[in-house]
């Protein structure tokens, strides 16, 4: 095991951080330019593989079922061996499952290749996160970091429509897995070069019987969520594995102390619970959105994938501009209002789209989607910020998967819930308004929790 390492603030020397900062912005990059693009490719990939509507959301949940329950044993691995060795075993796992979607021959297999795509995304983005808080440890350089860290959310639904779009038109749905290889590679190389290694074990360990017991909470409440408009009794069942597996998970914790995989005593912080909230109520609302809206489109003829591509650009635009800035109004208005007021204006914007009729006018879309990239762009770095700065840098790991997993269960819920809400409106217009109306409700109900809790 490595022993503790901190990085001081001028480890690396402050002309490499730029270059330590793209590598991380690469990272972010290859995890979220996969999901958009799928969310783009889900009609072509259907007609190609003769998958069915619960098929499809199986590409999209299988990557975010995985990492939402690997999330934890991530971001402990990076703590405990090394946030760098993470960063890049991430990055190699995610460029080789990105050429395996791109070549499977069955929906099987591309939810398998999605899935070793998650553990991948689970390794990453809770280092990438992690190695901010330690090589930025100032408030203030931090925040306006993580605002750029997150304007490269916004940066993949720009890059992944539009060139995924043109890729589905002319060279088909496989090849966009591959946009994300390149950058994967990239992310690898710069990080080998430039980012100093850092752990912190500090008397913890691997606890397996705590990581068992956390997946099933995790798996089991996601997995209920997707699979309960099925029908049957496996979601019954699923959710009550995890009810049962939940107090063993807070006992296996209780009794593992400063080692704990989740340090229950952040869960006292009344701000980074508003932040939980927040940020899952955030991505419920918004990969809902972004799953439902293209595949309308597609499905009533009004667009074909690359125009889809672009009509999603007035989100994804406004995002990656807004959230640049994010970490400078933060220091000017507070991190309250930033977090708060992001999520409001974000169920403003799915409001808005549950006016149109099944996106239609494009005009009032554009407005609807605007306003959701204004959001995201509001409330993404503070509610990132919120979480790191509630630990020490030897807790970064832990804090950013913590945050991560809102951030990913929020996304794989809303696919679910509002995928089963679309369904109970009969598809089209209806369904989409229904499961608009329900996504916008729930962003304000995160935007009043956060205004509750965040100082």
């Amino acid at each position: 095991m490595l022993t503790t390492t901190r990085i001081s603030a001028a480890e690396p020397t402050a002309d490499r951080r730029p270059i330590v900062l793209l590598a991380l912005c690469l990272g972010v990059l290859v995890a979220q330019i996969d999901t958009s693009v799928v969310n783009l490719a889900m009609h072509p990939i259907g007609a190609t593989l003769h998958a069915d509507v619960a098929a499809m959301q199986w590409v999209l949940d299988g990557y975010n079922l995985t990492y939402a329950v690997l999330l934890m044993t991530g971001g402990l691995l990076a703590d405990l061996y090394g946030r760098r060795r993470a960063f890049q075993g991430g990055a190699a796992i995610l460029a080789v499952a990105s050429v395996a979607c791109a070549l499977a021959p069955s929906i099987g297999v591309l939810i398998g290749a999605r899935v070793a795509t998650g553990v991948g995304a689970a390794l990453l983005l809770p280092a990438s996160l992690a190695i901010v808080r330690v090589v930025w440890p100032e408030q203030a350089s931090r925040r306006r970091v993580l605002g750029v860290w997150a304007s490269c959310n916004g940066l993949a639904f720009v890059v992944g429509p539009t060139l995924g779009g043109l890729l589905i038109e002319q060279l088909g749905w496989p090849s966009v897995f591959l946009l994300s290889v390149p950058l994967a590679l990239a992310a690898l190389v710069l990080a080998a070069l430039t980012i100093r290694e850092s752990a912190d074990p500090q008397d913890r360990y691997l606890d397996l019987p705590g990581q068992l017991a956390g997946a099933i909470v995790l798996g089991g409440v996601v997995f209920a969520a997707i699979d309960s408009h099925r029908g049957g009794q496996a979601w019954m069942f699923s959710l009550l594995l995890s009810a049962l597996a939940l107090p063993c998970f807070l006992a296996i914790e209780r009794r593992a102390g400063r080692a704990a995989l989740v340090p229950l005593e952040l869960f006292r912080n009344p701000g980074f619970c508003g932040a939980i909230v927040a940020t899952a109520s955030m991505t419920f609302g918004i990969y809902g959105m972004i799953f439902l809206l293209p595949l309308v489109w597609q499905a009533s003829g009004l667009l074909g994938p690359e125009m889809a591509g672009v009509a999603l650009l007035p989100c994804a635009l406004v995002f990656f501009f807004v959230s640049q800035a994010s970490g400078h109004l933060a220091q000017r208005v507070g991190v309250r209002v930033m977090t708060a007021g992001g999520t409001a204006v974000i169920g403003c914007g799915l409001l808005v789209l549950a006016m149109t009729l099944a996106g239609k006018p494009l005009v009032l879309a554009a407005v609807g989607l605007a306003l959701t990239g204004v959001g995201m762009g509001l409330n993404t770095g503070p509610l990132m910020s919120v979480a790191v700065e509630a630990v020490t840098a030897a807790r970064s790991g832990t804090a950013s998967a913590l945050i991560n997993v809102a951030r990913m269960a929020g996304a794989t819920l809303g696919v679910a819930f509002l995928g089963v809400a679309f369904a109970l409106g009969h598809g089209g217009a209806s369904g989409l308004r229904a499961a608009m109306l329900a996504g916008g409700s729930v962003q304000l109900v995160g935007a009043a929790i956060a205004w509750a809790t965040i100082r």
